[in-house]
């Protein structure tokens, strides 16, 4: 992949995650040229960007006028999360049979920085954290064709916009506590279904969150 392809890429990424957490509303349009001065690049990787969100239906293309912001409802961001689930509740399902003592020794070392930091109001931080912990599972499961289904899922899961949504650090707080006591019992039927119900908590603050926009 060339260095275009990869700047294309993380644009659309994050007008992305703009339209799923409703950083942008719907008939909104989305100007080539302040986009890249925003994020210092130059026009033609953002207008990649646009097309490739326009074919996944994201953004529409008006004649003379730009792309405007196509509207996302709550159904489809719980179809997005239902995906997600799924296979994350399966990448935990595998790992609770390969994680080694030391592996669940810094999960539970995360999960307390975690805690930490959502004791003490740090959103962003408690983010960090949640990507660390949740990419540890992930890799522990040994499955890189279901990590492919997992990543391709994910571009419609916003992480860099979802500190500020109400509930979610609460969330990661709380729900990590039924994943860890799986891993550490070697359950996968339990690591199945606690990973399964946070993703799906998490989809369920954020269509909340974007319907309130």
């Amino acid at each position: 992949m060339t260095d275009g392809r990869r700047r294309s890429d993380d644009v659309a990424s994050y007008v992305r995650d703009l339209i799923v957490s409703g950083g942008v509303a719907p008939g909104e349009f989305l100007r080539l040229e302040p986009l890249a001065q925003r994020l210092r690049l130059s026009v033609t990787p953002v207008r990649e960007a646009m097309g490739l969100l326009r074919g996944e239906g994201f953004v529409a293309l008006e004649p003379n006028r730009g792309f405007v912001v196509l509207p996302l409802s709550r159904s489809d961001i719980e179809d997005i999360y239902r995906v997600h689930a799924f296979v994350s509740g399966e990448l935990a399902a595998l790992s609770s049979r390969r994680l080694t003592a030391e592996a669940l020794d810094g999960l539970v070392a995360l999960q307390e920085e975690l805690v930490a930091a959502h004791r003490a109001g740090d959103a962003a931080r408690v983010e960090q954290l949640n990507h660390f912990f949740h990419r540890e599972i992930n890799r522990a499961a040994g499955s890189p064709r279901l990590l492919w289904f997992l990543r391709t899922a994910s571009r419609y899961a916003p992480r860099m916009f979802f500190s500020g949504v109400d509930g979610w650090t609460e969330a990661s707080a709380h729900d990590h506590e039924a994943i860890l006591t799986a891993l550490a019992d070697h359950d996968p039927d339990a690591a199945r279904t606690a990973m399964a119900d946070h993703v799906r908590h998490a989809g369920e603050l954020l269509a909340r969150h974007h319907e309130t926009r």
